[in-house]
């Protein structure tokens, strides 16, 4: 019998109720995950300002913690998800955080909008996991008027012993989540021919996220981290990378 796409571990995973309601605890709890989850909020807000009254459209919401985040800051943000699980739990935080967000049911392989629907698209944590990740980014490029921002974990880091580690795991019968890394270029390349150009970039942690967990430090782990900025290791191999690109021809807008 044929393999259909709802069979991919992204799509059944995600349907567990379970996974739903630990989710944020198992990714941005603790010292290290606030500090991976709140640097990229600032960083995302930075590459999408000004926000108040932006259309923006978060593909792969999840629980919806970029999109609440966006929608305080002032954004007009819909959040999208194939898990009716994982947005459950979006709506019921949206609501505990007092804020307004617009959640539906999608599929970043065939999102439900028109062409440039929205100002920007923001899509994290999404394409390392999705089936067929040139045909989601394709529908990122496709709805947004002007910019989209995702991130990926780099082929160049430590991210890719782990993501060689759990294809391994998963073919032998494992539950994990086997996602894929990516290179810079190939990326880049795949915007362009959406035609989209990157137009800046932020790679946040040279050593693996799993050991700075066990450091269990935010302060220690900035030290150490803008060290190794220092001597030029962040650029060659920071992840995760996340990245803004802007279609070819959009007005530059002032920040000032």
């Amino acid at each position: 019998m044929a393999r259909t796409r709802d069979d991919h571990y992204s799509y059944s995973a995600y349907a567990d109720p379970r996974m739903a309601e630990s989710f944020e605890a198992a990714r941005f709890s603790g010292p290290i995950g606030r500090l991976l989850a709140e640097t990229q909020e600032q960083v995302i807000a930075s590459f999408l300002a000004p926000l108040p009254q932006q259309t923006i459209l978060d593909v792969g919401t999840g629980t919806g913690r970029a999109a609440i985040a966006l929608a305080r800051r002032g954004a007009i943000v819909t959040g999208i998800d194939a898990s009716a699980e994982m947005l459950a739990v979006a709506e019921r935080r949206a609501l505990d955080a007092g804020v307004g967000v617009t959640l539906v049911r999608g599929d970043a392989h065939g999102i439900a909008f028109p062409s440039q629907s929205f100002d920007s698209v923001v899509c994290l944590r999404v394409l390392m996991h999705t089936p067929d990740w040139r045909r989601s980014l394709g529908e990122l490029c496709r709805v947004a008027r002007r910019r989209v921002v995702l991130d990926y974990p780099a082929l160049s880091s430590a991210a890719t012993l782990q993501a060689a580690a759990r294809r391994v795991g998963l073919k032998l019968g494992a539950r994990v989540e086997a996602y894929r890394v990516f290179s810079d270029s190939s990326v880049r390349r795949a915007l362009e021919a959406n035609g989209f150009a990157v137009r800046d970039i932020h790679k946040q942690f040279v050593l693996p996220i799993a050991l700075h967990k066990l450091i269990a430090s935010a302060p220690a782990t900035t030290r150490l981290e803008r060290l190794l900025a220092a001597v030029g290791l962040r650029a060659l191999l920071g992840s995760p990378v996340t990245i803004v690109a802007e279609r070819a021809g959009s007005p530059v807008e002032s920040h000032d």
